[in-house]
């Protein structure tokens, strides 16, 4: 039987128990979080600690929020294997302008179902809203665009979105607490992307929601898409706990929104 936090994060989806770990239950899981759980980093912007391990829970479950691929990949993954799913923590590269970014840059998870390896990520921002078959080299069709596969170096494999390169992730698995030294780099340093931008991003039915900033709202609904300014404060709570579910009692500090950030939301 689940725990009770493992039964209140299903709730915080809006998710159904899967009655075993296939992929069936695995689509479903991925789906609702993709659709509840926000890409953001208020955290970072608001110097609040942030966990990798399972006191991520809280932030996730009880506090309603969402996080980066170092908390929600992780907090997803302590729930899958609660549903009875084999999961790997994968390290990962980002694509930049300039190239790969570096490694344990990016956290994936991969998830085995049959035998079957399946690439699960809901921290990125253009992630898929469904699990990628890891050995395919086909185009796969999901909601959010045409994915393809390619085999890397050293037994790497890159994620691609629309013919574009969005990240590199490696075969070999590697333990949560192994992204340590990169998430104190991305606390930490004047070049994290992370520090650069504040952003929140949801995905939602048929479109995107992201709020840049604390006033650049915009929205993207099938072939709409819509920008608007937040005229003052009281609107950025307002659209935090509106469209995010992110109930605030203080904002985050801006950051100088003109650096490119290199962290794509849409």
């Amino acid at each position: 039987m689940l725990d009770d936090i493992m039964e209140d994060y299903l709730r915080r989806i809006g998710a159904t128990r899967p009655e075993k770990a296939d992929l069936q239950g695995l689509r479903h899981v991925m789906e609702r979080h993709i659709l509840s759980v926000p890409f953001e980093n208020l955290d970072y912007h608001l110097d609040e600690e942030i966990f990798m391990d399972e006191r991520v829970l809280d932030k996730i479950v009880r506090k309603s929020r969402g996080g980066g691929c170092y908390e929600v990949n992780p907090a997803l993954s302590f729930l899958l294997e609660a549903l009875g799913y084999e999961v790997d923590i994968l390290p990962g590269r980002v694509q930049r302008p300039d190239g790969l970014g570096p490694f344990l840059g990016h956290l994936a998870l991969r998830v085995w179902i049959d035998g079957e390896a399946w690439l699960v990520d809901v921290g990125f921002g253009r992630n898929s809203r469904f699990p990628l078959r890891m050995d395919s080299r086909e185009a796969q069709s999901d909601p959010h665009g045409e994915y393809e596969l390619r085999d890397g170096e050293a037994g790497a494999v890159d994620v691609y979105l629309n013919g574009k390169p969005l990240y590199q992730v490696h075969d070999r698995p590697v333990r949560i607490a192994d992204f340590a030294p990169t998430l104190w780099w991305y606390r930490t340093s004047p070049e994290s992307s992370f520090l650069q931008g504040l952003f929140c991003s949801i995905r939602t039915e048929d479109g995107l929601v992201t709020l840049k900033g604390n006033t650049q709202m915009s929205r993207v609904a099938g072939s709409e898409r819509s920008k608007e300014t937040l005229e003052d404060d009281a609107a950025a709570f307002e659209a935090y706990k509106q469209h995010f579910g992110i109930a605030l009692d203080r904002l985050p500090k801006e950051p100088n929104l003109g650096v490119t950030t290199g962290v794509r939301t849409e």
